[in-house]
């Protein structure tokens, strides 16, 4: 479970933004999170409420996710569309030479303190 490592990192930036801001108390943190990213919403969830309990700074604090839909661009065509639904073969010219967008994110969006 790949998901309490990046609860983990998660909560080591919010406490640097935390000291920098002279913060005491953290009410909510904002993830967005990609849709091909291989993180489990339910999962990461989970994991923040077990570890942000053993956090005086996150204590009860709540973890909102932001989840982002994963869009990939054709090289050879130049239009986007939706990598689930199409994968790597571009549904606009057939082709195959694309690139990956959004939607593999897993980033740090908003800190909300008391």
């Amino acid at each position: 479970m790949h998901e309490l490592g990046i609860v983990f990192h998660v909560i080591n930036l919010v406490e640097d933004v935390a000291k920098e801001n002279e913060l005491t108390k953290v009410t909510r943190v904002k993830l967005s999170l990609g849709e091909v990213s291989g993180v489990i919403p339910h999962y990461l969830s989970d994991c923040w409420q077990w570890a942000a309990d053993k956090n005086d700074l996150l204590r009860g604090s709540t973890l909102e996710i932001e989840e982002l839909p994963a869009r990939t661009i054709c090289n050879s065509c130049g239009k986007a569309y939706e990598t689930v639904r199409y994968a790597k073969i571009c549904p606009h010219c057939g082709g195959d030479d694309t690139e990956l967008l959004q939607g593999n994110e897993v980033e740090l969006k908003e800190i909300e303190a008391e």
